[in-house]
């Protein structure tokens, strides 16, 4: 076994628990899971969000996007508008219930990753976090890990 694939398995195992922990939590207090919460995140803080914005930043696939959209529209935190340039197109839009959810949520999914990391210093939780942006960026400029 190289000396990368134990780091990787520790990144993985991490996310999965932080993930899972923090879901648990906000679908208990606000009514929606982590991966909705990622999507009223994306989709308010993206200008003229788009179902392609959301498939480049998540790395998953056009249909599962849509289906996402679909149930968040179904349960009224967002709107589909129609693109003004582009007929083919919608710009995806927060509702002001789906504000309200994510600013709700927001404080909850601090909160609980606080919690959960905080034994760890200040200054390794930075250069951890220095260290994924730079991985990240570098996988996102190569188009590694795109669905098919």
């Amino acid at each position: 076994m190289s000396h990368v694939t134990p780091i990787f398995t520790d990144l993985v195992r991490v996310e999965t628990r932080l993930y899972n922990a923090t879901s648990t939590r906000l679908r208990a207090e606000q009514g929606l899971g982590l991966g909705q919460f990622e999507f009223l995140e994306i989709i308010d803080r993206v200008p003229g969000c788009r179902v392609l914005d959301l498939v480049g930043e998540l790395a998953i696939t056009v249909g599962a996007v849509s289906k996402a959209v679909d149930r968040l529209v179904a349960a009224g935190w967002c709107l589909r508008v129609a693109h003004p340039r582009d007929r083919r197109s919608s710009v995806l839009r927060l509702t002001p219930e789906g504000e309200k959810r994510l600013a709700a949520s927001r404080l909850v999914v601090e909160s609980e990753l606080a919690s959960l990391t905080a034994t760890v210093s200040p200054d390794d939780l930075a250069r951890i976090a220095s260290t994924l942006a730079t991985l990240r960026a570098t996988l996102e400029a190569g188009s590694h890990g795109r669905p098919g």
